[in-house]
């Protein structure tokens, strides 16, 4: 197989996960201990594919040494166990706007003193600042970071004489040209809101927009947002939204009624040549086991090929409560996650890019397009990541691709942002 072809479920860094994946997450988990006596520290990490990787990790870390067992927490709620003051000593998940709330409270401990800290490149550590933070704390440590952008199969571009698109209208004509040659040219999933708002929404937003400006003068401006404001939803994302409607008529036609999954195996059956998704849906797709081509590259929304830049995420964190029954073990195991062998396995297993100024590029050439983005720093995140669960987005962005007025549905995302904002 070639390198630019799907891999599929290639061996892990390490032989025993191979053997050990599915009995490790089945346990879901007994805590692992180098030696009676050890005192015992909790990890919560919950991310699904990843499970019986940090079970290993957990069972490693508590070899190494033998002051510390660990148990891997998968099913633990975390604000409820803020709430009883009694969290976990040591998280590793996606950091977002729900942890953000906890920075800013100051309930997540001061790391500036690890080295560790020092190594995270300093426009990734930023992304951790885009949500609300504790003046004077270095409360998380980004571990990896995930970039989503446009999928492509380099083999019907190929097929029909197309060049990967740099503008906004060169990205139109490839999909005139597509649809023109009877192919779909995006395979959309409407049926999952939150497909819609991480894929279309955040692409079209983040291309035009300066995303961390927009939220902050939106918190700045709370209870008053509306029609008058300096910034709003309506005022501010209807240009990019109306843009987003642009690229409906380039769906399947069933796409109201399929859902992420129907997605993936219809891309691997190579019924559409584009599809918005991140690396997280490579995994997916191999398990259909065609032989694809695949590549990725960030949506163009001006006409300047300056203006490119790639979504990404904050796809884990390291973090250790102010509560933490065993900091000083949460550091150490936080320290033990940070070594170069170990965390860049990890980036290079699921498909993310390093956060440390040492870290190696991709290797995996599905990705590999979007590393000069990543090294230049030009890269934004998503906004509907910014945007609070109590304000039902997602279900409007679907019904402005159902077919609704946007100005309306955005008018009224106003409307609940600034009740949301009275009331806290």
């Amino acid at each position: 197989m070639s390198s630019s072809t799907v891999r599929h479920a290639r061996p892990s860094r390490r032989g025993l996960l191979v053997g050990a994946g599915s009995a490790l997450a089945a346990a879901a988990l007994p805590a692992c201990s180098a030696a009676s006596g050890a005192s015992q520290l909790t990890l919560y990490q919950s991310k699904p594919e990843a499970i019986p990787y940090f079970s290993q990790l957990s069972a490693e870390f508590a070899l190494s040494q033998d002051r510390f067992s660990v148990q891997h927490d998968i099913a633990t709620n975390l604000s409820a166990s803020f709430v009883r003051n009694n969290p976990p000593d040591l998280g590793c998940l996606n950091y977002n706007l729900e942890m953000g709330r906890f920075m800013e409270r100051g309930a997540l401990a001061d790391l500036s003193d690890l080295p560790e800290a020092g190594r995270i490149r300093d426009d990734v550590a930023e992304l951790a600042d885009w949500y609300p933070t504790y003046e004077g704390r270095t409360s998380v440590l980004p571990y990896s970071v995930t970039a989503a952008s446009v999928i492509y199969n380099r083999r019907i571009f190929e097929e029909h004489g197309l060049e990967v698109p740099t503008t906004w209208d060169e990205f139109l004509a490839v999909c005139e040209t597509l649809q023109g040659a009877d192919v779909t040219p995006i395979y959309g999933t409407f049926l999952d809101p939150w497909t819609i708002a991480q894929g279309l929404f955040d692409y079209t937003v983040g291309g035009l927009v300066d995303v961390r400006d927009f939220y902050q003068k939106m918190n700045e401006i709370g209870e008053d947002v509306g029609p008058d404001s300096e910034v709003s939803f309506r005022g501010t994302l209807l240009e990019p939204v109306q843009r987003m409607l642009e690229l409906v008529p380039f769906v399947n036609r069933d796409a109201h009624n399929r859902a992420y999954g129907d997605g993936n195996t219809a891309f691997a059956q190579e019924q559409a040549a584009m599809y918005f998704q991140g690396p997280w849906a490579f995994g997916e797709i191999a398990k259909a086991g065609t032989d694809l081509d695949l590549g990725t590259f960030p949506l163009p929304m001006t006409d300047d090929p300056a203006d490119l830049k790639v979504r990404v995420n904050i796809d884990l964190s390291l973090w250790v409560p102010e509560a933490a029954n065993e900091q000083e073990g949460a550091r150490e195991f936080a320290q033990f996650l940070m070594r170069p062998e170990i965390q860049n396995a990890y980036n290079e297993e699921f498909l993310a890019f390093g956060t440390t100024d040492d870290a190696p590029p991709v290797s995996d050439d599905r990705i590999a397009e979007m590393q000069g983005y990543y090294d230049e720093g030009r890269f934004y995140m998503g906004a509907s990541q910014f945007i609070p669960n109590s304000i039902p987005a997602q279900n409007y962005l679907q019904a402005i691709v159902g077919g609704s007025d946007p100005e309306q549905l955005l008018a009224r995302m106003d409307a609940d942002w600034a009740r949301l904002a009275y009331r806290e």
